[in-house]
C-alpha cells in the first residue's frame, strides 16, 4: 500500500447505513459514521467518528463476545446505557468494553444538538455481537454472518 498523507475526519465520506436489519434499524435515528481507519486500510482495529443527532442512538445496546471497543467523547452530550444504569458523557471522557464482557452497552443523544465521538474497535472476524435486549441473533458463516433471530428463524 502506498502511503497517504494525514487528512481531516472532515475529508472522509460519512456513511449512515449502520447494518442493522429491520425492523431495528428503524430505532436507530438519524447517525452517521466516518471509517478513519479504513482510509488508511487499517486491518487489526477500526476507528470510526460518529455523530448521533438528537433522538438517535449508536446501536442496538450488545456486548462483543471477542472484540475490544473504546469511545472517546468529541463533542455533545449522550447518554451511555449500560446494565448497570445510565451515565452521561461529556467532551473529553472515555469508556472502555473488554471482549467478552457481557455489560451490554449503547449511547443515546437525549440532548438538542448533534454529539459525536471516537470509536476504536478490535477487528476480530470471528467476534459475534450480543444483543439482550432485542430478538436478534447474529452468526459467522464460512460465507459471511447471517442475521436472524433468536430461535433461529429469519427476520423478514
Amino acid at each position: 500500500m502506498t502511503f497517504k498523507s494525514p487528512t481531516t475526519a472532515d475529508a472522509i465520506q460519512p456513511d449512515s447505513d449502520f447494518g442493522d436489519p429491520e425492523p431495528f434499524h428503524l430505532h436507530m435515528g438519524m447517525a452517521s459514521w466516518r471509517a478513519l481507519g479504513d482510509y488508511f486500510g487499517l486491518i487489526q482495529f477500526g476507528v470510526s467518528q460518529d455523530t448521533l443527532q438528537p433522538g438517535a442512538q449508536s446501536s442496538l445496546r450488545h456486548w462483543h463476545t471477542l472484540s475490544d471497543e473504546f469511545v472517546y467523547m468529541l463533542e455533545g452530550e449522550l447518554v451511555l446505557r449500560i446494565n448497570d444504569g445510565e451515565f452521561m458523557l461529556k467532551p473529553g471522557m472515555f469508556i472502555g468494553f473488554k471482549a467478552g464482557d457481557n455489560n451490554a452497552h449503547h449511547l443515546v443523544n437525549r440532548g438538542l444538538t448533534a454529539a459525536s465521538f471516537l470509536v476504536i474497535g478490535s477487528r476480530v472476524p470471528d467476534d459475534v455481537p450480543i444483543y439482550p435486549d432485542d430478538d436478534l441473533a447474529m452468526f459467522n458463516t464460512e460465507t459471511g454472518r447471517i442475521e436472524m433471530r433468536k430461535d433461529g428463524s429469519p427476520i423478514k
